[in-house]
């Protein structure tokens, strides 16, 4: 059991992508619950830093550090000067195990995976794949009998961010007040829906609802965003070079996004703006948007559906069996389940 009287400082780990760290942050108001007056430190890797940084939960965000075995062992002796008295290890791979282990933390928590289990003295779930990965943090906390009662997942945005994305669609979209969000981005490329295909889902969306439409794209997407733009009928905005706060500032902004399964995609759960996800190689269910005011979509009865590869070996049929009809089925049930107004017609 942990006495939860004496713990006054709290470390999280959590590595990997945006979408991932944005999951983590569901634990955040369960810990304070438990520990309010612990202070709550953050260890990850950029471009999350940025976000986290925004949260007010969090005392101080780390930067992981992986680039050689020296920085690693700096690490360590950095961690154990902080004196933690629980690290919830929510990554656990070799590294960050290991930095745990030798952390000098009185509790250590992390997943029970093999040839890691020497580094935890509390156990998250066996069975990862029976949960989203949001739920699954959740059920961590649960495990270990603590607050988990709280479902939200958060993202920081400064008002600096959120003012140049005001400004920006209020300049384009004058006297509109509902937006449709384009997100062209994915992490592997076998999950980003092809171009030509996301032009002919935002002409379908643009003709049968009256919302003006707003292409969001990150690092690796503005090859993806034109080319959506130019083959599209209907008139759609680029948003101009942001950092990953900007853009989830943006998506705050819309009335909801169709997106793959993505950074953005979570980032969207995050600041409540619902979203219609796309998904091909991976599991809606457990990756996909967390919550009951979202959609996703896929193919199903597919040979390879959820294939989990990075890169697509077949001619993408996830993607390219997809039907309009369908897409406009779910837009549909996204904006009347969270009446969402449309723009009046003119």
């Amino acid at each position: 059991m942990i006495e939860k009287d004496k713990i006054r400082k709290i470390l999280i780990i959590k590595l990997r992508g945006i979408g991932d760290v944005v999951l983590s942050t569901i634990v955040l108001e369960n810990l304070k619950t438990d520990f309010p007056e612990a202070d709550i430190d953050f260890l990850t890797e950029k471009p999350s830093n940025f976000f986290l940084e925004n949260i007010p939960l969090i005392n101080e965000v780390i930067i992981f550090r992986k680039k050689s075995l020296s920085d690693r062992i700096k690490q360590i002796t950095e961690i154990r000067k902080r004196k933690y008295d629980i690290i919830f290890d929510f990554y656990s791979n070799p590294a960050t195990a290991l930095l745990t282990f030798f952390s000098g933390a009185k509790y250590r928590a992390g997943f029970p995976y093999k040839g890691r289990n020497y580094a935890y003295n509390l156990k998250g779930p066996e069975e990862r794949g029976k949960y989203h990965a949001a739920q699954l943090h959740l059920e961590f906390l649960k495990i270990l009998n603590l607050s988990h009662s709280s479902s939200h997942l958060l993202f920081g945005i400064n008002n600096t961010d959120m003012d140049f994305a005001r400004s920006f669609i209020k300049n384009n979209f004058p006297g509109k007040i509902a937006i449709c969000g384009i997100s062209p981005s994915g992490g592997w490329q076998s999950k980003k829906c092809d171009a030509d295909i996301f032009a002919i889902f935002a002409d379908g969306i643009a003709d049968n609802f009256n919302v003006n439409m707003l292409i969001l794209w990150g690092p690796g997407d503005f090859e993806d965003a034109v080319k959506i733009k130019s083959l599209m009928k209907n008139d759609a905005v680029l948003i101009p070079e942001t950092n990953i706060c900007k853009m989830a500032a943006f998506i705050s902004q819309c009335s909801f996004i169709l997106a793959n399964d993505s950074g953005p995609m979570h980032i969207s759960t995050a600041v409540k703006t619902p979203v219609l996800s796309l998904h091909g190689p991976t599991s809606p269910f457990l990756q996909g948007p967390f919550g009951d005011m979202h959609e996703w979509y896929r193919v199903e009865n597919l040979e390879c559906i959820e294939c989990n590869l990075l890169d697509c070996n077949r001619n993408h049929e996830c993607f390219k069996n997809m039907e309009i009809c369908s897409v406009i089925e779910k837009i549909q049930r996204l904006i009347d389940k969270n009446n969402i107004r449309l723009n009046e017609r003119n």
